[in-house]
């Protein structure tokens, strides 16, 4: 949005002579009288950071937006390129915009009025025992089937995936056209045998490069997206009645698969800053001798949004081959991190195999594929097997396609434009929750992905507010999803992965109303 105020220079005045901003909203009657150019550059660039300030505060600035360039405010406003680099650097240090390296400057989300997430009041894992994983698969299936009968949402706020317009559809359209040019054959091929395309192999093992992560391309695997990977390495290392540990709170599709295979889970206490607690994990393992697997997700976990310090990593592993536990790392949302930097994986420390890694292009580059990729460690040849004997093989049109467009430049500007938007989305969504919900409620803004947990009023039900939302065609994903220790009950994973359109706003409304009369107190205005 251009907010400049256009006016036209006198032709009596100095070229050199830079002009003071209007006030917001007005045309200057007359530009300011000539002074001296030394005076008067003292403080210019502060009273233009004031315009734009007001502007910010107004709301014609909007969380997320992109301001105008060095270039622009020169130009627009009549003032120097020092002085419009000023005018930046200015705003950047009252804390309104940010800098994103060779992208520009764009409006930043004001420190919230409200609580940040508390991490973990007991670093001790749950009791497995007495915790058993039965009824909650069911407990989950309710909520999701009552989400399905509900038809079509005025706002989904439950559904962790970004929005389809996020994706280039006509470059998908495209590459998958010109593969079928170049191979009129591929859709009537299915070979026999247990097979990955080589040709995803090597992309694969080439794009892990860019994260640290070296793996022969024989060793990977293609699945049907990360669901199918983490339930291939289940399957591969346990059997019925074994022990996993697991985060806690957690991936409601972990969950389920953990109680599907009829294991028994321990729940890992995990902050929502640096994800599973060491501490626990370790007594969790003297607890259990027979532990047979740990399941982490080391970057922005779900629904958290935590991301493990590589110090984590590098531990959790050295824990686990210690003791011959395998470490099922499920990787899916590393590509949305928006810190600097290279982020490794956990694999980057595996010395002999203990680490499963898996991954997806679902979420990242075209969810309509399904296309996921694993590196099975010294379980590779039994997920082999049990992949070929649950499913076939996996469809080569997928694997080509993302074999040629991962880790091209078009992937990584893709990468880079997604992770600008859900950034802006989550942002604006942290707004919308500091505004409506209840004084007293808790949240972390992580640093990427698609979702934010928001921790309400103990007095707050969160089964209730999922039914009320519907009702009223609202689907949020309540706190029990996400766990079977009974403990976030007032708990909310919201996505953001939809633009933030007045909708969405209002939907963020209603449920603070929601909640307020649920507190028997006036909505927050």
């Amino acid at each position: 949005m251009d907010i400049a105020l256009h006016h036209s220079r006198l032709n009596t005045m100095d070229p050199g002579l830079e002009h003071a901003p209007p006030q917001m909203g007005q045309m200057p009657p007359s530009l300011p009288s000539p002074i001296s150019h030394s005076s008067h550059t003292s403080h210019i660039y502060q009273r233009w950071a004031d315009h734009y300030a007001q502007a910010i505060q107004a709301g014609v600035l909007k969380v997320g937006e992109k301001l105008p360039s060095v270039r622009d405010i020169r130009q627009r406003h009549e003032v120097s390129h020092t002085t419009a680099l000023q005018v930046l650097r200015e705003l950047e240090t009252r804390g309104l915009i940010e800098a994103r390296p060779r992208v520009g400057y764009f409006v930043k989300c004001q420190q919230l009025d409200m609580l940040t997430a508390r991490e973990p009041q007991k670093l001790v894992p749950f009791d497995a025992r007495t915790n058993a994983f039965q009824g909650i698969g069911e407990r989950i299936a309710a909520y999701l089937n009552k989400a399905r009968l509900s038809g079509p949402f005025k706002a989904d706020l439950g559904s962790a995936m970004p929005a389809p317009e996020l994706f280039d559809a006509s470059f998908m359209n495209r590459q998958a056209v010109a593969l079928l040019r170049e191979q009129p054959d591929l859709l009537v091929h299915g070979p026999s045998a247990p097979f990955t395309h080589p040709e995803f192999q090597s992309a694969m093992s080439r794009y892990a490069l860019t994260f640290g992560l070296t793996l022969a391309p024989a060793q990977i695997s293609a699945t049907m997206g990360n669901s199918e990977a983490v339930n291939l390495a289940l399957d591969a290392l346990t059997h019925a009645g074994d022990v996993v540990a697991i985060e806690s709170p957690t991936f409601y599709g972990i969950v389920q698969a953990v109680e599907a295979r009829g294991l028994r889970a321990v729940e890992i206490p995990s902050s929502p800053h640096t994800g599973m607690s060491l501490e626990a994990l370790e007594l969790a393992m003297r607890t259990y001798p027979e532990l047979k697997a740990v399941i982490v997700v080391p970057h922005l976990q779900m629904p958290q949004g935590a991301t493990m310090p590589e110090s984590h990593k590098q531990r959790i592993v050295a824990m686990c081959s210690a003791r011959g536990v395998a470490l099922i790392e499920d990787d899916i949302y590393r590509e949305f991190v928006e810190d600097a930097g290279v982020h490794r994986p956990c694999k980057v420390w595996d010395t002999d195999g203990t680490v499963v890694y898996c991954a997806s292009l679902s979420k990242s580059f075209a969810p309509g594929l399904r296309l996921g990729w694993m590196n099975a460690g010294r379980w590779h040849d039994r997920v082999q097997m049990i992949k070929f004997s649950r499913s076939r093989n996996m469809p080569i049109w997928p694997q080509l396609i993302g074999a040629r467009t991962v880790g091209t430049p078009f992937y990584m500007r893709h990468l880079a434009r997604i992770r600008n938007a859900l950034r802006e989305q989550r942002e604006q969504a942290s707004q919308a929750v500091a505004r409506y919900f209840p004084m007293g409620s808790r949240m972390s803004l992580p640093r990427g992905g698609l979702s934010i947990w928001v921790e309400l009023p103990e007095a707050v039900d969160c089964a209730r507010l999922y039914d009320d939302a519907l009702a009223l065609g609202i689907r949020v994903a309540p706190g029990d999803m996400f766990s079977n220790t009974g403990h976030y009950g007032h708990f909310l994973r919201l996505s953001c992965g939809m633009p933030f359109t007045p909708p969405i706003e209002a939907a963020y409304r209603v449920l603070g109303e929601l909640m307020h009369a649920q507190l028997g107190l006036p909505p927050r205005s």
